[in-house]
């Protein structure tokens, strides 16, 4: 502001040295010098004072603003990144865990499948051992009624040969007839 000043009164200082012609000019539009001098110089001071006091705040005030916007559109990128990684994360963990899910309902199927061609088999063999079993049955009763049958048919052969006969037979001819009827019917 001082260099300001300076300026203006060496300007002054040439004015007066000048040629009639500036004097002249300056008393045609009725200007006055000390008044112009000292319309700049309050004009700086008002200058000097409104910078100082209103223009540095208010633009330290927009900085700060410009300063937190930039910081918040920092921040919404970063978040921004952030969230994008962290769908790409969730969508690798969804995938995972489809997969996992995968393996663990083919695992199931499969564990069913054996439990099942086991249960299959089980019932199988058990049908198979009721199917000897009655086999065995059937066999025992038919050698049973067969038993039954040889010595019914002895005992009727015998009967039938008493009356024949027309004779009593004694215990041991009927015993003799009997095993002689026996091995003729059996083929031994």
């Amino acid at each position: 502001m001082l260099s300001t000043i300076l300026v203006l009164a060496e300007a002054t200082g040439h004015a007066a040295a000048a040629p009639d012609g500036i004097t002249k000019i300056t008393q045609d539009f009725g200007i006055s010098v000390p008044l112009v001098l000292a319309q700049v110089l309050s004009f700086s001071v008002v200058a000097f004072v409104l910078w100082k006091f209103a223009f540095k705040p208010v633009l330290a005030t927009l900085d700060e603003r410009q300063q937190k916007i930039s910081a918040g559109l920092n921040f919404a990128t970063e978040m921004k990144a952030q969230l994008e990684a962290t769908q790409q994360q969730n969508v690798a963990a969804l995938k995972e865990a489809q997969l996992k899910a995968q393996a663990i309902v083919t695992e199931t199927q499969k564990t069913a499948k054996e439990f099942a061609d086991k249960q299959q088999k089980e019932a199988i063999e058990k049908a198979a051992a009721l199917l000897a079993k009655a086999h065995e049955a059937i066999e025992l009763e038919k050698k049973k009624m067969l038993a039954e049958a040889r010595t019914e048919i002895a005992r009727l052969v015998v009967a039938t040969t008493e009356r024949v006969l027309a004779k009593k037979l004694t215990d041991a001819d009927r015993s003799a007839y009997n095993e002689s009827a026996t091995r003729e019917l059996t083929g031994v």
